[in-house]
């Protein structure tokens, strides 16, 4: 399978929803219910002042997400996933929803908690470089990083395995690695700020 060579821009993600409405089925799949609640167990602390969603789509991961953050901003390209978002996370106050596209439109920081569920891949190594600096930035010292990425084969510009890796490397002492798991189709790591 042929790789893009650049970063996958918003316009394919919101053609998508529009298209299918739920076109990974956030809303009902086993696989990606079992996923969630393994992200959300993986989170090491109890509660997060403020956290970063990155690519939240129709919302499903930050409805679960929600209860353990005082402020929580998600963010997404695609203004018909956060329609959605919007609709499934109204009784939430503490979610805030945002169309943005990363890394062009960062968000200013600092959170203690950045999520990066199935986005990195669609990245370029320019945008994961951007991608980079800003999470030292925008990353609180002592802040979780989480991301959570199929392992499968793709056209994205990169594969899960190959992004993680990339990012890690380009954080380089920026963070400690505290947990790197392969599951069923998908890994998770876990990441501090130093």
């Amino acid at each position: 399978m042929t790789r893009r060579e650049r970063s996958i821009d918003g316009e394919w993600f919101e053609q998508l929803y529009r298209e299918q409405g739920d076109p990974w089925g956030f809303e009902t799949s086993p696989y990606e219910q079992a996923k969630y609640a393994e992200t959300l167990a993986a989170l090491p602390a109890a509660r997060y002042a403020d956290a970063l969603e990155v690519g939240c789509a129709n919302g499903v991961l930050t409805a679960l997400l929600a209860p353990r953050c005082d402020r929580l901003l998600a963010v997404d390209p695609s203004p018909t996933a956060l329609a959605a978002a919007r609709a499934r996370c109204r009784d939430l106050p503490q979610v805030r929803l945002e169309e943005r596209s990363l890394p062009a439109q960062t968000p200013a920081g600092p959170f203690d908690l950045i999520l990066l569920s199935e986005v990195i891949y669609y990245w370029d190594g320019d945008d994961l470089a951007r991608m980079a600096a800003y999470l030292r930035d925008a990353l609180r010292s002592g802040g979780d990083l989480l991301l959570v990425h199929w392992t499968g084969d793709t056209d994205y510009p990169k594969s899960g395995d190959d992004a993680v890796t990339e990012l890690r490397d380009l954080l380089g002492d920026a963070v400690i690695e505290r947990r790197g798991d392969r599951h069923d189709r998908y890994r998770l790591d876990l990441w501090r700020r130093v």
